[in-house]
């Protein structure tokens, strides 16, 4: 069984039917300042952590007066629109007096099916977490369409959580976990305290949503445990009702945890290693011992540059003689590579004409034989 204590990087999940109230249409106030004690608590232990938010659409249907039925698309986007701000200004406000700084993320499917925006994506994250801030994260809802969407967040919490490299994962629901059986059709249902393997007997037990506010039900949740533990990082889906629900899970409330099959740098190392790599950059030998001793790719160690690729794929790193060391993911496409290979990262500006980052290949994004 989990504990948030083993957490360094947590992911927490919000559903709409959590945050906004199905009768009325408002904000659950008193609930969203609990959820902020929380998060200062664990940012009190010196964890990272990021929100992963529904509820703008709930916000936004009840001040535009639209139906609490099935929305069309363009009342789903106008909803989406007007409650995003209120749903932003509502967490700024609930974790301020913690001394917290949030900061809004939103995203689309296409910004973690595109490399390049997946990389650009985490690098904002991982920048917004080192300064301290945390960062809440909500599919953009207002562009959105059927063809590009999530169409849950459970799906785009687990997506976050292997974009940020988490740890844990927590899909705050309105159950307290994975039951064999929906437990409001059938009494003999029983929870699972611990899921190490998703089976098919297992994803044959899931139901479908069954809240009127989320898209959200044990499937999609499946679906979320398998993209997640894949990467390394464990969940858990618990009853996110009660105020403070994370020191709840913390003290021993129901909940189900989903076994993480790996660690997240040991998964997100093999995920590079299997990519088909696009072309290759030469060190020299400088570069090759900074880059084992846990070093970024700088231009500077770059002799040789053989493409095409561009920003985002996947290269052979090799050695003075030829040898490949192993791959990484390039912050450069070929030609800006040939470009900058074997000067200084303070050089970049002037060479490209704009400003860039210091390193060809960060450390994360490497995978060394």
């Amino acid at each position: 069984m989990g504990t948030l204590s083993d957490g360094k990087r947590i992911v927490v999940k919000i559903g709409s039917a959590l945050l906004v109230n199905r009768a009325t249409g408002k904000l659950r106030a008193d609930w969203l300042r609990s959820l902020a004690q929380d998060v200062a608590w664990l940012k009190g232990q010196g964890k990272d952590v990021v929100l992963v938010s529904s509820g703008s659409i709930a916000l936004g249907r009840g001040v535009l007066g639209l139906p609490a039925t099935t929305l069309a698309l363009e009342q789903s986007q106008a909803a989406a629109a007007v409650g995003q701000i209120r749903l932003a200004r509502a967490y700024e406000e609930a974790l301020e007096p913690h001394g917290i700084t949030t900061a809004q993320v939103l995203v689309t499917l296409e910004d973690s099916a595109d490399r390049r925006r997946y990389l650009n994506s985490r690098a904002t994250m991982e920048q917004l977490l080192s300064l301290g801030a945390v960062p809440i994260v909500n599919e953009n809802d207002t562009v959105a369409t059927d063809e590009i969407r999530f169409g849950d967040n459970d799906r785009l919490a687990a997506q976050i959580a292997v974009t940020v490299g988490a740890d844990q994962l927590i899909l705050l629901s309105d159950v307290d976990g994975f039951y064999s059986a929906n437990p409001n059709d059938d009494p003999a249902a029983i929870r699972y305290e611990t899921v190490t393997t998703i089976t098919p007997e297992i994803e044959a037990q899931a139901g479908d949503a069954g809240s009127g506010l989320s898209k959200g039900g044990m499937k999609t949740k499946l679906m979320a445990a398998k993209t997640a533990t894949a990467a390394g990082c464990a969940m858990a889906i618990s009853e996110g009702s009660p105020l403070r629900p994370l020191f709840a899970l913390e003290n021993g409330a129901n909940a189900t945890w989903f076994t993480a099959q790996s660690d997240p740098q040991t998964a997100r190392k093999l995920w590079i290693t299997a990519m088909k790599p696009r072309g290759s950059v030469t060190l020299d030998a400088g570069a090759v011992a900074a880059m084992s001793r846990g070093k970024s790719l700088l231009p500077a160690g770059v002799t040789a540059v053989q493409g095409p690729f561009a920003r985002g794929d996947s290269i052979s790193i090799l050695t003075p003689d030829g040898h490949p060391i192993g791959y990484g993911l390039t912050r450069y496409s070929s030609h800006e590579a040939e470009i900058i290979k074997g000067r200084q990262s303070t050089e970049i500006e002037h060479l490209l004409g704009s400003p860039g980052r210091a390193a060809l290949i960060h450390r994360d994004d490497l995978a060394l034989s």
